[in-house]
């Protein structure tokens, strides 16, 4: 779908993209060939400075570079950028003590390549993650943009180079809102023991392992977190898919993933129905 976009070049918006595409202007090559010609095309600003963007963009997606069309593009069209960095693509979710405040910090962070599936605990090996990391080119959250990422650059002190899509803003524009959780139900995404298991359900496990030393709560804290990530490749593909049924290559879908990693936790029932209870009350123990 790359190849097909436009919206990433100077002067180009989604109607003149929309216009290409309706004039048989599918991709880059056939826009390349069009200006070279200079036969009459639906475009009235710089046609130079369009075949040199034309020529960046070719060497941008060869040097594997999904920055340079990510700061280009809008959030809610950064879906775009999935199949052509599938293979250095990772998925990526946070549970903290909080929202932000000072003393709130990173508790646990699961990393999922579509491959190998990674996790990170506060004072054991959360250090681990930045090396790790590093190894991607793109990160896929959801609403990440807003609270992973710039959490984790606070925590660290340092900017994560990767672009970024944040499947909370593709969602959104499909018509799926109502949290990460909400996103996967509309889709009919089940998550078994963990249903009705949130954010606040996360700082209480949390809160139980560091006061009390639970092993069973930091365990089910982890299987919440990586259960978070894992399904973050799901919605990928799916969100990625309704979006590109919308255009005329509705033909270029990706399968959903071919196998669900396995999760090395399993939550604890007697945690969950401790955390079920408490967070009514809003309190624990």
């Amino acid at each position: 779908m790359l190849r097909h976009t436009f919206l990433h070049l100077p002067g180009v918006g989604p109607k003149t993209e929309e216009m290409f595409w309706r004039k048989g202007i599918w991709d880059w090559e056939r826009l390349g060939k069009a200006l070279g010609s200079g036969k009459p095309i639906p475009f009235k600003k710089n046609r130079a400075l369009l075949e040199e963007e034309l020529l960046l963009s070719e060497e941008m997606l060869q040097k594997e570079d999904p920055g340079f069309f990510a700061a280009r593009l809008t959030p809610g069209q950064c879906w775009r950028l999935l199949p052509a960095f599938l293979n250095s693509a990772a998925y990526l979710d946070i549970e903290t003590t909080g929202l932000g405040s000072p003393g709130d910090h990173i508790t646990t962070i699961s990393l999922y390549d579509g491959e190998r599936l990674r996790y990170y605990i506060w004072g054991k090996n959360l250090e681990e993650f930045l090396e790790d990391v590093m190894n991607y080119h793109l990160l896929v959250t959801y609403n990440g943009r807003c609270f992973d990422i710039p959490f984790i650059e606070r925590q660290f002190g340092i900017v994560l180079p990767q672009a970024q899509l944040d499947l909370r803003c593709v969602l959104g524009k499909l018509g799926y809102r109502g949290g990460l959780k909400g996103c996967e139900k509309q889709m009919g995404i089940r998550r078994g023991e963990l249903e009705d298991v949130d954010g606040y359900a996360a700082v209480l496990l949390w809160r139980e392992y560091s006061r009390r030393g639970s092993v069973d709560a930091l365990e089910t804290l982890l299987a919440y977190n990586m259960e978070d990530t894992v399904n973050l490749e799901e919605l990928a593909r799916r969100a990625y898919n309704q979006m590109v049924r919308l255009t005329p290559f509705g033909d270029n879908l990706l399968p959903l993933p071919p196998k669900r990693p396995p999760i090395p936790f399993q939550p604890s029932r007697r945690c969950l129905e401790k955390v079920r209870l408490h967070c009514g009350r809003r309190f624990w123990g």
